[in-house]
């Protein structure tokens, strides 16, 4: 990008194009649609759309917009899919022993049942002390695995963080490359034995992460920690489940299995490149981006088969010269993992800078503001826990609070987290279990930005 703002002044927008200037989507240096075919069949796994808040903005005076990205897997898998190497790290604690135990025995086996040959899997136990059940092997005589998952007996305390770290090593033992690299990590308590403190833990995370590791979290009963597992799973660019009841571990897992089992784009990272006079404030949802001067850089979690991921950042713009302006260069690069190669997709943000403010006040972008209500809810949602955990708010009082957020969800195409935010309204007014575990699933959600299409 030229280090002046970039202004095209032939650009002549089709007839009827002129409110839509705000809209970009993927093209290649040919002019076609490099995830197109002739035949109309997509080629790449992702395709990219950049909207921006307004198609105008005021050229006398500062002014910020919301840029939104979204991100569409519309890839076919051609009947193949990455390997596996997938590492079960099962709590098994005292509290766990009983139906807990069987249900999980259960799901275990039903993984083993959707595994390959080709795929690779591990399994970890932890109490008080970590049992590697299994190193990792390919899935070969699914029999002996599932004799081993017999074996599981319950223990004493939790050790998560140790369990955790083995199940990484039996992760980084395979060498080859070609895998996605998951780590399924189940309990229903807090660590209280090895290290316990949260920021250790989660900060431990993210170095598991730079060697291409995720971790799904998978919280079960009222006693976990929602925060440390959401944690864990946030920074790993995992998946996060609060398990309410027992006989749902296996429907659970087997979703989970599932989601990795039509994963098109992973290791996703955005690089947004913006033109001088243009800084970015804020990206939602994203715990560490790399903002710098006129570069904004930050990672997504892996996208499977049929969703959407969507990502939102907040830009502040000087005051311009009338007339229509590349505002950013946007760069998503993943790898895909059908065509095993690095592939990038790219799009520019327009923006046309008016002096006239009518034109600014009608030119908003009501997909944009959707997106930016489901996020504002989520905010919404932590200060609501807050209030219920200092006592500021009454369980009625948070209830009040929730409807109100239910309502912007519903506003802005959020039906799933809408209905999240009722159960646990409804938890909160019978006095039962589980309504912060929920409503820390629903902000995790709304932050990963992902949608099934």
């Amino acid at each position: 990008m030229d280090d002046r703002t970039q202004q095209l002044p032939g650009m002549q927008p089709s007839p009827g194009a002129t409110q839509q200037l705000n809209r970009t989507s993927t093209m290649g240096s040919s002019g076609m649609d490099p995830g197109k075919t002739a035949m109309g069949v997509s080629l790449q796994a992702l395709e990219l759309e950049g909207l921006s808040e307004n198609t105008y903005a005021c050229a006398t005076e500062s002014s910020r917009a919301h840029l939104l990205l979204m991100l569409k897997a519309t890839g076919v898998m051609t009947g193949r899919r990455m390997p596996l190497n997938l590492a079960l790290c099962i709590d098994r604690s005292g509290s766990m022993e009983g139906e807990p135990l069987d249900y999980v025995k259960r799901a275990c086996s039903y993984v083993v049942d959707l595994l390959e040959p080709n795929d690779i899997l591990s399994i970890i136990t932890f109490e008080e002390q970590v049992d590697v059940l299994m190193p990792a092997r390919r899935v070969i005589n699914k029999a002996l695995i599932k004799e081993h998952i017999q074996r599981i007996m319950p223990g004493n305390t939790t050790n998560l963080y140790d369990g955790m770290m083995a199940a990484c090593g039996q992760i980084s033992s395979v060498t080859s490359p070609g895998y996605l690299n998951r780590v399924l990590l189940l309990t229903d308590g807090d660590p209280t034995a090895g290290i316990k403190d949260f920021s250790t833990i989660v900060g431990q995370v993210g170095e598991i992460k730079s060697r291409a590791i995720s971790i799904t979290a998978l919280g079960f009963g009222p006693e976990y920690n929602e925060e440390l597992m959401a944690g864990i799973a946030r920074k790993s660019g995992g998946n996060y489940y609060y398990i309410s009841r027992p006989d749902l571990i296996p429907e659970v897992f087997r979703r989970e299995l599932e989601t990795l089992m039509t994963i098109l784009a992973r290791n996703v990272r955005v690089r947004i490149s913006l033109s001088r006079g243009v800084q970015c404030r804020y990206v939602y949802g994203v715990s560490s981006p790399s903002i710098a001067a006129r570069r904004v850089e930050f990672g997504l979690p892996d996208i499977e088969r049929g969703s959407m991921v969507t990502s939102l950042c907040e830009l502040e713009f000087e005051k311009h010269i009338p007339g229509k302006y590349r505002a950013a260069r946007c760069e998503v690069m993943y790898d895909d993992t059908v065509s095993n190669r690095q592939e990038t997709v790219s799009t520019d943000i327009l923006m046309e800078f008016v002096t006239d403010r009518a034109k600014v006040e009608a030119g908003k972008n009501p997909i944009v503001q959707q997106e930016l209500d489901a996020h504002l809810a989520a905010r919404n949602i932590e200060k609501t826990m807050m209030g219920m955990r200092t006592q500021q708010l009454t369980a009625m009082g948070a209830v009040n609070e929730l409807q109100r957020t239910r309502t912007m969800l519903i506003q802005s195409g959020r039906a799933s987290e809408a209905q999240e935010v009722t159960r646990a309204m409804d938890a909160l007014q019978s006095g039962g279990a589980g309504a912060e575990k929920t409503l820390i699933g629903t902000i995790y959600n709304i932050d990963q930005g992902k949608k099934k299409g």
